[in-house]
């Protein structure tokens, strides 16, 4: 099987593409991730979304740690072939590690971010550490 869809991709110089996870029915942005092309490679095999940890210079199953896993509903490409859209269903209801639904939490208001989102789940609960 060939990867020349990998090809069309047009990674940074250090081979990453930012990838947006947007939950499937709402339309809501839940977090923006990196991926290389053994990320990518792995979330077409496995069905759910595997990004690259920037921090950790890993490959990263979303959920591995917490069970949120992102099932993969369908993958885009934008114009530029540099930007991923991956419509998922976000397991548990929570993608952000602080416990909420969404990494964009926070709003400006009068120059000052507040949270606007709710702590669904406490992180400490979440993680096992």
């Amino acid at each position: 099987m060939t990867d020349k869809w990998l090809d069309t991709i047009n990674w940074s110089a250090n081979g990453l593409i930012p990838a947006i996870a947007q939950e499937e029915g709402s339309g809501k942005i839940l977090m923006v991730a990196w991926m290389n092309r053994e990320a990518l490679k792995r979330t077409v095999e496995t069905g759910e979304a595997v990004y690259w940890s920037r921090s950790r210079n890993k490959l990263w199953h979303k959920g591995e740690e917490s069970g949120h896993t992102q099932t993969i509903k369908a993958i885009h490409l934008d114009c530029d072939e540099d930007v991923l859209l991956l419509s998922v269903e976000q397991k548990g209801g929570i993608a952000c590690h602080t416990g909420r639904q969404s990494c964009f939490f926070r709003q400006l208001k009068d120059r000052e971010w507040i949270a606007t989102e709710p702590v669904i789940k406490d992180p400490s609960q979440i993680y096992a550490k």
